[in-house]
């Protein structure tokens, strides 16, 4: 590996100042003028939405954004299917915390000579058949009740230039709640400038996850049959109940933005190894920042496997409580893990046609590990 220039370890530089200038950032807006904290903290619905698309993605802690050029790209950055030189499928499962299950499939073929792109994406989370307590029946009702969220989209992406490409998905959610269901649209738009720095590739990615209508529910539940309230000053009058329905407040979807930068320290006709960094800012949260790497080696012994390793440190603040307020003596440990997130893949590629199988594993903190497989196939 010859040696790095100033440029390139000045870049290296950049891309760790812009990794930790959120954290400063956002440890200044914690204490805002008057001691008023306005993040919505617990203000938008369907956060099954943040869950992810693939195990790669998984394992770089969501920095994938900026060299995302596979199917994933539907769900990190629309941009990225333009970059795809052939068709290709993704199938993934993530096992989460409690027992749940998010799965992701999608699909996404180039077209008009390789200067566009078009795919589809299906996400979906839940549990079914849990216990319904009440405050006057703790030991359960005998009920049971299942959650299903859904959602899916729709991506074009085209290529503006030889450095420069854009995309845009539209999406359908589809969040039902027991006997209560909400419906919402939204929409997702990312861009990918890649260029060269020093004979090395250098991508950013700047991308908006979410944005779109509010989700308000209906259904039986939300169904009641009670008598009239009288009208302040009136006289209490027996009347016979009156169907109605309860009505719910509009919840945002998590709508996010992420800016990405990615930089090969080393990019040989064989293996590769590419630093990547991203700031991120949710409607329900503070800012967040993810540091990441992957080590990719290809066509071993001359042969069409490859294999690559990834890890990532993702720092999202979840709430504004100190840890140090907490009585849990382990909190602390378990806090500073939260965000780790590692893994690795397998592919095998001859000619124009290729598979892979990749896996990633993302601790949780005091809601412990969480697993992410992926089956890739392109032709």
């Amino acid at each position: 590996m010859h040696d790095f220039s100033a440029r390139r370890w000045a870049l290296v530089a950049a891309l760790l100042g812009s990794a930790t200038l959120p954290a400063a950032l956002a440890a200044q807006a914690t204490t805002p003028t008057g001691n008023q904290d306005n993040t919505g903290y617990g203000t938008t619905s369907a956060e099954f939405l943040l869950l992810g698309a693939n195990a790669r993605g998984a394992a770089l802690g969501g920095s994938f954004a900026a060299i995302a050029n596979d199917p994933s790209a539907l769900y990190y950055n629309p941009a990225g299917i333009a970059l795809m030189s052939r068709p290709g499928v993704q199938l993934s499962t993530y096992t989460y915390v409690a027992d749940t299950r998010y799965n992701w499939g999608g699909f996404a073929i180039p077209f008009g000579g390789g200067s566009r792109a078009f795919g589809i994406q299906l996400g979906t989370f839940g549990f079914s058949d849990q216990p319904v307590y009440t405050v006057d029946q703790p030991d359960g009702t005998g009920s049971v009740y299942s959650v299903n969220e859904t959602f899916g989209g729709i991506s074009f992406a085209q290529n503006f230039s030889d450095r420069f490409a854009a995309g845009l998905t539209a999406k359908f959610v589809s969040d039902q709640l027991g006997g209560a269901k909400g419906t919402a649209f939204a929409v997702d738009f990312g861009t990918n400038f890649h260029a060269q720095l020093s004979g090395h590739p250098v991508k950013f990615s700047f991308t908006l996850a979410n944005l779109g209508t509010n989700l308000t529910y209906k259904g039986v539940p939300l169904d009641v049959n009670v008598p009239r309230t009288p009208l302040p000053g009136e006289e209490p009058v027996p009347t016979v109940p009156q169907p109605g329905e309860l009505k719910t407040k509009g919840f945002n979807l998590p709508t996010t933005f992420r800016v990405g930068l990615a930089y090969d320290l080393y990019h040989g006709e064989s293996n590769r190894l590419t630093i990547l960094g991203d700031f991120n800012q949710p409607t329900s949260n503070k800012a967040g920042f993810v540091f990441g790497g992957e080590w990719a080696l290809n066509h071993l012994g001359g042969s069409g496997f490859g294999v690559a390793l990834r890890g990532s440190y993702s720092y999202q603040p979840a709430n504004n409580i100190s840890v140090s307020d907490v009585s849990l003596t382990s909190l602390t440990d378990e806090e500073n893990l939260q965000g780790l997130a590692v893994g690795g893949g397998l592919n095998y590629g001859t000619g124009n046609f290729n598979i892979g199988l990749d896996y990633a594993y993302r601790y949780m903190g005091i809601l412990g590990p969480t697993h992410f497989f992926t089956f890739a196939l392109g032709w």
